[in-house]
């Protein structure tokens, strides 16, 4: 008797011990989680049912992931969108292995690529690099949408994002969706935020994208996708039945009619948009350019004055004078400032040149190294920028630091503000 009770003991402490270390995991897997009830009642509102076909769109600048579901009537409406955790790299597509760039771009998921037993959590492989990919020489394994919050060129969400998620994903399949399409673009493609972006050196590929991106505002349905000529190509029909080549030259192609004729009012509705967003952006630029060329005018009068031995009243708040700038601790990384400065009170004829010499040699302020790009390997054929030089391989399920997402270009560098300054 008492060995039994000595073995019931050390039985109830043995549960007492797992149950400190297990989850309800070991119980219910992760990877089987079902959706909450306020999800599926959302989709049986919308006209989904629960393993309906599912699509994705991430936006990077924006940092959201949206997922899409079929209604009944075949076209799809968003079903969730959640705030990316983190992503790496900057605006732009992924080049090269180890850039810790996230990808941009149309990808294909299938079961296969779903991964239940992720370090991550749970993870899909977005299946990078696709046929325009492997056509334009880039390079890069195991990129991913999972949890954990970490990435290396993946995009990451939270454990509770991507248990949402990924059960979207495995509902569909269940359902018998084959495979299902990631979108992944570097902002919402509108009129205003291309017109931003148009002195970007990845405008071309992006052009690129938004046609794939209008197809599907147009039509609510995700567009059929190939690669030909090295350049994505949407919903179109080679003669024929061809089949298409991602190296080869497009051949003839045709579109449907009613596509085709809705796609060009779209266009045409998009390039004034377009226009007044640029016309927009060039009225804020002069004046911006127009208020700095005053302001420098009132520190060059000020500072000339002040020299001279005349009582001069304070410069408005707004505009600091050199003698605050020149006497202000300065961080060592900047030493041009100062210098920069003692330019302002120089003989407006030779400003200009006294501030680019002052600033001559020293190092620019440098972007962190995970969103600076350099040019190594040649241009794509449409148009995209080079590839940033290559990085010890990070695959996504490696732990590495995350810079925050890109939020839409660098600042402009000293020497470039100084230019914009003083340029008359």
């Amino acid at each position: 008797m008492t060995r039994l009770i000595k073995y019931a003991f050390l039985l109830s402490t043995a549960f007492a011990l797992a149950a400190c270390n297990e989850t309800l995991e070991d119980i219910a897997p992760k990877a089987e989680r079902q959706l909450p009830a306020r999800v599926v009642q959302t989709m049986k509102a919308k006209g989904m049912s629960k393993t309906s076909p599912v699509m994705m769109r991430i936006f990077k600048e924006e940092g959201k992931l949206e997922v899409w579901k079929a209604k009944t009537n075949g076209r799809y409406d968003i079903i969730a969108s959640y705030d990316i955790c983190k992503w790496s790299g900057q605006l732009g597509p992924k080049f090269t292995e180890g850039d810790r760039q996230a990808p941009e771009g149309f990808y294909t998921v299938r079961p296969g690529q779903m991964n239940p037993k992720s370090s991550y959590y749970l993870a899909f492989n977005i299946g990078f690099p696709n046929a325009y990919d492997q056509a334009n020489g880039r390079t890069g394994k195991h990129l991913m949408v999972h949890g954990a919050c970490s990435s290396a060129g993946c995009y990451s969400m939270t454990d509770e994002q991507i248990s949402e998620i990924y059960a979207f994903a495995r509902d569909s399949f269940k359902g018998g969706q084959r495979e299902f399409q990631v979108q992944a673009f570097p902002f919402r493609m509108t009129a205003e935020n291309m017109a931003r972006y148009r002195s970007d050196p990845n405008y071309d590929f992006w052009k690129m994208l938004k046609e794939g991106y209008d197809h599907f505002e147009l039509t609510k349905i995700p567009p059929k996708v190939d690669v030909c000529g090295k350049r994505y190509v949407f919903n179109r029909e080679a003669a024929d039945g061809e089949r298409l080549s991602p190296t080869a030259a497009c051949p003839p192609m045709s579109q449907p009619e009613s596509l085709l004729t809705a796609y060009r009012q779209y266009q045409a509705q998009y390039d004034i948009a377009f226009s007044k967003a640029l016309k927009a952006q060039s009225t804020a630029t002069r004046s911006e350019t127009i208020a700095g060329h005053e302001e420098a005018r009132l520190v060059a009068d000020w500072s000339k004055r002040r020299a001279r031995g005349e009582k001069v009243s304070r410069l408005p708040p707004n505009i600091p004078s050199p003698t605050a700038v020149a006497e202000a601790p300065q961080p060592a990384s900047t030493p041009a400032v100062a210098a920069t400065a003692s330019a302002y009170t120089a003989e407006p004829a030779s400003r200009l040149q006294n501030a680019l010499e002052a600033v001559a040699g020293q190092p620019e302020q440098q972007q962190p190294a995970e969103s600076t790009a350099a040019a190594v390997a040649p241009v794509p054929a449409e148009g995209a920028v080079p590839s940033p030089t290559p990085r010890p391989d990070t695959s996504a399920e490696r732990t590495a630091s995350v810079p925050a997402p890109a939020t839409g270009g660098q600042a402009p560098s000293l020497r470039r503000r100084i230019q914009n300054i003083f340029s008359r």
